[in-house]
């Protein structure tokens, strides 16, 4: 009896040991992670620490030929807080626009562009200087070639109107030519660098986004 009870106790022991191999074993695998297939570094989604930053846009700087920076800076800052539809750097898209538009309609006499885009002043002043060309029978023959930068020189916001004057730097390649087309002053094949001062200006409550030059100045 005895021996029999020794023998069951063994197999019983025995059996335990097998069932706990056993269990231990599958408990093990399944703690294991289980592969995916589409974590492959091609397909990975990087952690926020690795992934490329954004790409920021490009500040604007404001320079002066006077050093006048800081006083530009809080000119453009009281024109953004009394018009939060503006943009310095869609302005300045727009003046290189403004610029190259105008000198053109100048240059060929058109005076219906030349009133769209400018004010009394400045346009009175162009039609002068047009009436003048004509009555002498000349005409230019005028090319602006590139402009080289285009920056912030004064801007200030007088009660609603807002100003802001821009240096351009530019190469410009200028003709003469008299009423028989004969070059009678300068040539296409040297260009000439022109510093201009241009002021634009705008009533930051007008519905009409468009600036007009107001004031010509040389740099």
């Amino acid at each position: 009896m005895i021996t029999e009870i020794v023998i069951l106790a063994a197999i019983a022991a025995f059996l335990g040991l097998r069932l706990y191999s056993v269990l231990g074993e599958r408990s093990e695998h399944e703690e294991e992670p289980i592969s995916r297939r589409f974590d492959s570094p091609e397909n990975r989604i990087p952690p926020a620490t690795e992934r490329p930053a954004a790409p920021t846009r490009e500040p604007v700087r404001l320079r002066s030929v006077d050093n006048g920076s800081s006083a530009n800076e809080i000119g453009i800052r009281a024109i953004a807080s009394a018009d939060p539809r503006f943009d310095l750097l869609a302005f300045l898209e727009g003046a290189k626009g403004a610029y190259g538009m105008i000198l053109e309609a100048f240059w060929k006499g058109d005076r219906e562009t030349l009133r769209d885009l400018t004010d009394d002043d400045v346009y009175a002043g162009f039609s002068a200087a047009i009436d003048a060309r004509e009555a002498a029978g000349e005409t230019l023959d005028n090319r602006l070639i590139r402009i080289e930068d285009a920056t912030i020189h004064s801007a200030d916001l007088d009660k609603r109107t807002a100003r802001i004057a821009v240096l351009f730097v530019a190469d410009i390649a200028s003709v003469t030519r008299d009423k028989d087309g004969n070059v009678i002053a300068g040539s296409l094949d040297d260009a000439v660098e022109s510093r201009d001062i241009w002021t634009f200006s705008r009533n930051v409550d007008a519905l009409d986004p468009n600036w007009v030059l107001d004031e010509t100045d040389q740099g």
